[in-house]
This record gives C-alpha cells, structure tokens and sequence, in this order.
C-alpha cells in the first residue's frame, strides 16, 4: 500500500473523518542530466552562500520575503506553522455545490482520499454515497506543504475523489491575455457545414485511446542514437487554412471523416537524419551552484562554476 502524502480530518458539522491523501497521477517524461556542451561533464547544483561561497546545509535555509529597499525579513517553517494551528490536519468543508457549476478551469490536481482506520470506513462510505446520490461536490480548504490549497471533494465510484483548486484571484481573464475574436460571422452553410464535421467525428471518451506519442518517440531517438542508427524526423505542422479555402477544406473534412480516414492534408513524408556517434561515458563533472538564503542585509545570486576534473560516478 502507498503511504499517503498528508492526513488528516475531514470536518463538516460535527461530524469528522479521518482520511489519507494519496496521489492519482503520475509523470512519464524522460529524465535528463545536464553536461557541458561539447564535453562529458555533468553539471551539479550547490547551495551556497552568496557572501562567503561556502556550502549551507539544508536545515540551516530559511525563507526570506522582501519588504522594500533591499530589506528582508526572515522566517521559519515553524512560524508559518504557528499562524495556522490545527489547520494543517483539518480539510475543512465549507459549502456543497452542484458538479455542474464548477468551471474546468478551476481545477488544478487530482488526488484520492482514502480512510485512515477501519474505524473511519462506515463515515467515508456514507459522505460517498451521498456525495454521489446528490450530484454534488463538497468546497473545503487544507494548509499542506506550507501552502493552502481550494479544494473539492468528489465521489467516482468506490473512492472519494479531491481536486486542488485555484482561487478565483489565481484564474486570469481571457481578454486580459489574449484578442478574443467575436462570434463568427460565417454563411450559414459553413457553420453547417462545420457542425456535420463535429458530428461525424463525435465517439466515446476512451483514455486508452490516447498515447503520449512524443515521450516514445523521445525514447527511440535516445536508442538510435546510442546504436548509432538514423533518426526519423517528425512531420512539419500543418499550415494554417486560408479563409477563402474554408469551405473546401470543411467539405474535404467530412469526407475523410466518413471514409474513417486521417482529414490532413498529404505530406511529403517523414525524412531521416544521421545519428551523431553516442556520447563517451562522462570522465569529468562540473559543479554549478546554486544561490542560499542570505541575512536582509543583501540578496541572493546564482552563480556557476567549474569543478577540476575528477573522475565521475556512473550517472544515476
């Protein structure tokens, strides 16, 4: 069983359920280590103080917020704990709300509760199955990782379900960001048209049916470029449809769509490049370092630096 990444209590009314927070998603990107260009050394990350260059010790770091002209203040994990007692163990529900209301946008990260106890399984049961039989999502808050986080609780079948939130101030507008054009002023036959296009390619949402195709592809250049083979490259993107062409491009889209066949336009094909011969086993590594807390006095740089060759370990 996964050890869950905070518990607490689930609190609303009087009633108080003891629960874990475990995590339901996973990455799957390639992990990559840093060198030099055009060397073998590795590049390695220090914390140092910008003062006197020397290593500090994790636990000797504390958190530093600016309060104007060069002035900081300093503080520590155990005083950020102290302005939020008891409410780093409590979820605390506020409100119940209807699933529908909740604009996708919102939600931010997805993981599962699950009871702390046996004892605790009858209560998590019962806010399952009313949470589900209601169509409702119960709104709460939680402080975890020094950090207070919206939320909101869900059932899905056997499990409570909770998504972390942004806050209605952390949400930025459309129009602020961007030109949003105006509704389309499109002939009646391409809006039409463009719907018959959305009906012909409506399904079912089937996950499984999905592959995140450019980590594999990640995965087999690393390989080909190891055996020295050559390397595929990828098609280019489509170019964009001119508005005269649109009504054409639609039609031609039904079409394809009907016929179960791709709607892009023929490319000309993949093309190959050479593999560069892979790389030699690093020899050397380089250390680069990386800026510590400081006193108000004066703020924090980065700085990098290169390490005398040493011979290196096997990367990890």
């Amino acid at each position: 069983m996964a050890r869950p990444i905070w518990s607490g209590v689930i609190s609303f009314g009087l009633v108080s359920i003891p629960v874990g927070l475990y995590t339901a998603t996973k990455e799957h990107e390639v992990s990559f280590h840093q060198f030099q260009r055009g060397t073998g050394d590795r590049i390695r990350y220090q914390r140092v103080n910008e003062r006197t260059g020397k290593e500090v010790e994790y636990g000797e770091i504390v958190k530093g917020a600016e309060v104007g002209d060069s002035r900081y203040v300093m503080i520590d994990s155990d005083e950020l704990d102290a302005i939020a007692p008891g409410r780093s163990r409590s979820l605390d529900i506020h409100t119940f709300v209807d699933r529908t209301e909740i604009d996708p946008v919102y939600f931010q990260k997805t993981y599962y509760l699950g009871p702390s106890s046996p004892e605790a399984a009858k209560a998590y049961a019962l806010m399952r199955d009313a949470l589900a039989d209601s169509n409702r999502v119960a709104i709460g808050t939680l402080v975890m990782r020094g950090k207070e986080y919206l939320t909101a609780i869900r059932s899905d079948q056997d499990v409570l379900v909770l998504e972390t939130m942004f806050f209605a101030d952390e949400v930025r507008e459309p129009k602020e960001q961007l030109d949003v054009p105006a509704r389309a002023k499109a002939k009646p036959q391409e809006l039409a048209m463009a719907m018959q296009l959305i009906d012909s390619m409506a399904g079912t949402w089937r996950p499984d049916d999905y592959r995140d195709t450019y980590t594999d592809r990640v995965k087999e250049l690393i390989s080909a470029k190891k055996k020295g083979e050559e390397v595929t490259v990828a098609e280019a993107a489509p170019e964009a449809t001119n508005v005269v062409d649109l009504m054409s491009a639609l039609q031609a889209s039904v079409e394809a769509a009907k016929q179960g066949r791709p709607s892009r336009r023929p490319s000309t094909g993949a093309r190959k490049a050479p593999a560069r011969e892979p790389a030699e086993r690093p020899s050397t590594r380089a250390k680069a370092t990386k800026s510590a807390a400081k006193p108000p006095a004066k703020a924090t740089t980065k700085r990098t630096t290169t390490a005398p060759a040493k011979k290196a370990r096997k990367a990890s």
